[in-house]
């Protein structure tokens, strides 16, 4: 049955540096959506918690326009299809990935709207993760960007999380030598058991520094999601035409003056390279690099972790588990108890 109201959650104010209770306003409110002719109503399932969506608060120039207050929180998810226009390309029981925001219930555009077919042998949340945008992430930055060649060294920090995981597993097919870098033991174990990479330093050791120098030196390319004092020290870890991928920054993300890099000059002494990018530069391409992480999850050889916290009340708290370093692997908020209809 309908309920006759549904839960959003919207942007109350800017918070200036972590997230707190006042930065969002959980809202209830009428169910009296109507899609138009190409239009569908959709029930969330899923939503995606990334580290972007600390960036999507600021008022500030980027690649997407921020949040605006009052806004519901932008997200990514998945969605069951309730009703569909009349004109409609879709058909109710589709399940569509889009960036629905931090609602239980939206009316949207077909062209807001793509199909999820789960194929056999994969889950529906690795359209989420290796398949999601986490997936396409890693694999546009790791070799488009990256340009990794079999036999480099390659290093990923914030190894244990969502893109990070990823980064390594396709750094291993692509017959690099990878090494980690995560904020615990147990996660530093879980790299190195179950992802298989040649070592993984825990940057919160006393000796890492140190554990860094003599495990893994010198590093060809550098898949950085973290930023701050760990891209410091490897800027003075890199070898002759280094490539580093600045994929993220989020030990610099709650910060509201984070400190510039001091080591930058040894760019120029290696002739290396440090790039930027944005991964939906790539979506012409997506289907080519989900064909081959596809083939890798369906023959077993393609490890994945998710982190689901249920409820959507509960996204707030789940945001700032990202920056506290409380997930491994792929973090995701179950908005609707019911499960996804396939």
């Amino acid at each position: 049955m309908t309920p006759s109201t549904y839960t959003q959650i919207t942007l109350a104010e800017r918070p200036e540096a972590e997230i707190l209770p006042t930065t969002f306003k959980r809202e209830v409110v009428p169910l009296n959506l109507k899609p138009g002719p190409k239009q569908i109503l959709v029930k969330l399932r899923y939503v995606s918690i990334d580290p972007a969506m600390r960036g999507w608060l600021r008022d500030k120039r980027s690649y997407l326009p921020p949040v605006q207050i009052g806004e519901v929180m932008r997200a990514g998810g998945l969605a069951e299809v309730v009703e569909a226009g009349p004109e409609s390309a879709f058909k109710v029981g589709d399940i569509v990935e889009g960036t629905w925001g931090w609602r239980e219930y939206g009316v949207f555009d077909d062209k807001a709207a793509t199909k999820v077919d789960v194929q056999p042998g994969l889950d529906i949340l690795d359209y989420m993760g290796p398949l999601g945008m986490t997936g396409m992430t890693a694999y546009f930055g790791l070799l488009d960007v990256g340009q990794v060649k079999p036999g480099e060294k390659l290093l990923v920090s914030g190894a244990a999380g969502a893109t990070g995981s990823v980064v390594c597993q396709i750094g291993k097919k692509k017959g690099a030598k990878v090494y980690a870098i995560a904020g615990s033991q147990e996660k530093c174990d879980w790299l190195e058991k179950d992802v298989g990479v040649e070592k993984a330093l825990n940057y919160k050791s006393p000796t890492f520094f140190d554990d860094f120098k003599k495990h893994v030196g010198y590093v060809d390319v550098f898949f950085d999601n973290v930023g701050g004092e760990i891209l410091d020290f490897v800027l003075t870890r890199l070898n002759l035409h280094a490539r580093i991928v600045l994929c993220g920054a989020i030990s610099d993300y709650n910060k509201a003056k984070p400190q510039g890099l001091t080591a930058y000059l040894n760019l120029i002494a290696m002739r290396a390279k440090i790039q930027g990018f944005i991964v939906f530069d790539y979506a012409k391409q997506y289907s080519e690099a989900r064909q081959e992480i596809a083939a890798w999850l369906k023959d077993g050889s393609f490890k994945r972790r998710f982190h689901v916290v249920k409820g959507l009340q509960n996204a707030p708290e789940a945001l700032n588990l990202l920056f506290s370093g409380g997930n491994t692997g792929k973090l995701i908020v179950q908005v609707s108890d019911e499960p996804a209809k396939l």
